[in-house]
């Protein structure tokens, strides 16, 4: 997957047509021939990602705000930086593959700078406004479901909540105004924030269901696994339930690491019910688990570049491996980025990758696109 170099531009650069078509030429010499599809179909065509329209599920606030917009708001509001120049502080907000060895060192990143930078209703309005304008004009994200804790967002109380909250929806409403785009927010509950205060942010959720919030979300480092303890699990199971009686769609972050591992994605679909789980890659490793997914019908919000960040899989060959079990088992996946400039990553370059390095053939990449338009939170996606 090729990168951006420091010092050029944030905004995706035009493709390098002539080169690039070389090297998938290349590429499509040395693979074998037949097809992943059940039946050995040959995979149908699929157009350029650059010329269709794309949706992402799966997307932090925490991550997807470009370096110089957030070197920008933490001037504004005055925060005192551990560096003093751009190039510095962008590495600093970055968890490239190579910079980060584990999902908690990820995680850290987004917890000590990305989200403490975006702790105040302004920084939130322009956060949210400039991601959604950034994901359509990169990649032509035109659909978008952006998540984020509103509690990591108010200095441990000292902002009010509903102000940070309407101030993103504002960003939001501006972007969609501007850009014709479709967008939702999901609010993360926090695995290490006490149930009490996870129900003050469902209580939100619902609230603001009406204005742009479609639902709520679990994540967490995955260490203290609260999927595998079965007092926890019982009464998230309430949290969860009354989510959805109010209208409100679910994800949940488990099966990323061994800290869930399959058993984790299994109790979540049996006792949490979530439409949707995010990244859930540990699932491939049991064939029960895989079944129940099917059954159910619970969407995957696979983020390739991430897991390769984070090490959750130790390769990209690993990735096509477990993808391809999903594919036989019929379980549903779709595409995501996960923090696209934390990662330094988009949707098309996501798709790219995907398709130039073998991990998925055309038609696999255009049912998991289809499948994400089939999956989203937001109400009568076209």
């Amino acid at each position: 997957m090729q990168r951006r170099a420091q010092g050029q531009p944030d905004e995706a650069a035009p493709e390098r047509a002539g080169e690039e078509a070389g090297s998938a030429r290349r590429r499509e010499e040395a693979k074998p021939e037949h097809s992943d599809r059940p039946g050995g179909r040959e995979p149908k065509a699929s157009a350029p990602p650059g010329k269709k329209d794309l949706s992402d599920l799966h997307i932090h606030v925490g991550g997807a705000v470009a370096p110089h917009i957030l070197w920008s708001i933490a001037h504004d509001q005055g925060m005192k930086l551990p560096v003093s120049d751009y190039w510095e502080f962008k590495e600093l907000v970055s968890a490239r593959p190579g910079k980060v060895r584990s999902l908690d060192e990820y995680l850290a990143v987004l917890h000590r700078w990305t989200e403490k930078i975006q702790s105040s209703p302004q920084a939130m309005e322009r956060s949210v406004y400039e991601v959604i304008g950034k994901e359509y004009r990169s990649s032509r994200v035109s659909l978008i479901e952006l998540r984020f804790n509103p509690m990591k967002r108010n200095v441990g109380g000292e902002r009010d909540l509903d102000h940070i909250i309407h101030a993103s929806l504002r960003g939001m409403d501006r972007a969609v105004l501007e850009y014709g785009v479709r967008a939702g927010l999901i609010f993360c509950l926090a695995r290490e924030f006490d149930l009490r205060l996870n129900e003050i942010l469902v209580d939100k959720a619902i609230r603001y269901r009406r204005r742009g919030v479609v639902g709520i979300d679990l994540a967490g480092t995955e260490n203290d696994a609260i999927e595998l303890k079965p007092e926890e699990v019982r009464r998230y199971r309430a949290l969860f339930a009354r989510a959805r009686a109010a209208g409100l769609k679910t994800t949940v972050h488990t099966g990323e690491t061994a800290g869930t591992g399959a058993d984790g994605v299994r109790t979540v679909v049996e006792e949490l019910e979530p439409h949707r789980i995010g990244h859930g890659i540990r699932a491939a490793q049991d064939e029960r688990v895989m079944d129940l997914l099917r059954e159910r019908g619970t969407v995957l919000e696979i983020c390739p570049t991430s897991n390769l960040a984070t090490r959750a899989v130790s390769s990209l060959a690993e990735l096509g491996e477990i993808l391809r079990k999903f594919w036989a088992r019929g379980v549903k996946f779709t595409i995501n980025t996960d923090g696209p400039y934390l990662l330094d990553t988009n949707m098309r370059g996501e798709v790219r990758m995907l398709r130039e390095e073998g991990v998925l053939s055309d038609e696999q990449i255009d049912q998991a696109l289809a499948w994400a338009r089939e999956a989203t939170f937001l109400e009568e996606a076209g």
